[in-house]
């Protein structure tokens, strides 16, 4: 006697999102490629407008825009280069006076400039020390001093404001042959936790 039941299979239904930063504005750093783009839609899915920050790409900058504008909300695009003070100052009054305000930064932008110890250059060294480290701490303190400004959005948040900088495993465990990146992530790991003691 045969007893199998058979069993129709449907596609999940997808869950919406729902659109818990509606009206909030958001920066994400290094936004045009890999984590940061996938940030930067994820939080234009969630209902903020946002900015796309990168230094070189335009195009894919664009492409990342328009696929944020696809969920209903504002984006733009802005070349900077976050380890130059005039650019992130630039970059901050732009958004100013496009969206008013920031809410949320995403301080992502970082690269590598790999060598062994002793063929490393002062200049991979500064690179990478610049825009991983010098980066965030210009990023962040701009959106510090907008928040401390503006004050609460009851409206939109219960907090002033918020920041996330990606770090990475090597903020922890050492890394041969990428001294100057291991270093610039364990910058901005005491970076994050004393600037969470003072703001």
């Amino acid at each position: 006697m045969d007893t199998t039941i058979q069993v129709a299979q449907q596609a999940p239904t997808p869950v919406p999102r729902r659109r818990v930063l509606e009206g909030q504005q958001a920066l994400v750093t290094g936004a045009n490629s890999g984590i940061g783009k996938a940030v930067a839609v994820a939080l234009g899915e969630a209902g903020a407008d946002v900015v796309v920050n990168y230094v070189a790409g335009a195009e894919a900058a664009e492409a990342v825009v328009e696929e944020i504008r696809g969920h209903g909300v504002q984006a733009m695009a802005v070349q900077a280069d976050v380890s130059r003070e005039d650019d992130v100052e630039a970059m901050y009054e732009h958004i100013f006076a496009t969206f008013g305000t920031i809410d949320i930064l995403v301080a992502n932008a970082g690269l590598q400039r790999d060598a062994t110890f002793e063929r490393m250059t002062l200049q991979a060294w500064n690179t990478v020390l610049g825009v991983n480290l010098t980066g965030q701490f210009l990023c962040c303190r701009a959106a510090i001093r907008e928040f401390k400004q503006r004050g609460v959005r009851p409206a939109v948040s219960r907090a002033a404001g918020k920041i996330i900088c990606m770090s990475s495993v090597h903020d922890r465990i050492p890394w041969a042959g990428h001294v100057n990146y291991a270093a610039s992530k364990g910058g901005v790991a005491m970076l994050m936790q004393s600037l969470a003691q003072e703001v």
